[in-house]
């Protein structure tokens, strides 16, 4: 009985010390699927969602993207009146991917 009790509470530190890692990869994999929103892609709703795009901002990102998806986040700011280095910055932070890349200053 004794080898058993053994036995199990060393299975039950090795599954812990397996469990830790994979529950943290999942929880960034999903962190990242969630944040992730392509502007080129994203819906109202989901512009509005971004901290600091408001519902006049969303609507000048949808008129624009309108006439053609941006290229980059350079021609998300030369386009997009009030979107300048820190906006973009908040944005990319955010999750935000123009063309599925994040902004670079």
């Amino acid at each position: 009985m004794r080898l058993q009790m053994s036995h199990l509470a060393s299975r039950s530190t090795w599954q812990r010390y397996l469990l830790k890692p994979w529950i943290v990869g999942a929880l960034v994999c999903a962190q990242l699927s969630v944040f992730a929103l392509e502007i080129n892609q994203a819906n109202e709703a989901e512009l509005d969602s971004i901290k600091g795009m408001g519902p006049a901002m969303t609507r000048k990102v949808l008129i624009a993207r309108g006439d053609k998806p941006f290229v980059n986040w350079k021609d998300l700011m030369s386009r997009v009146t009030g979107i300048g280095k820190n906006k973009a910055q908040q944005f990319s932070d955010q999750g935000v991917l123009v063309n599925g890349l994040a902004f670079t200053p």
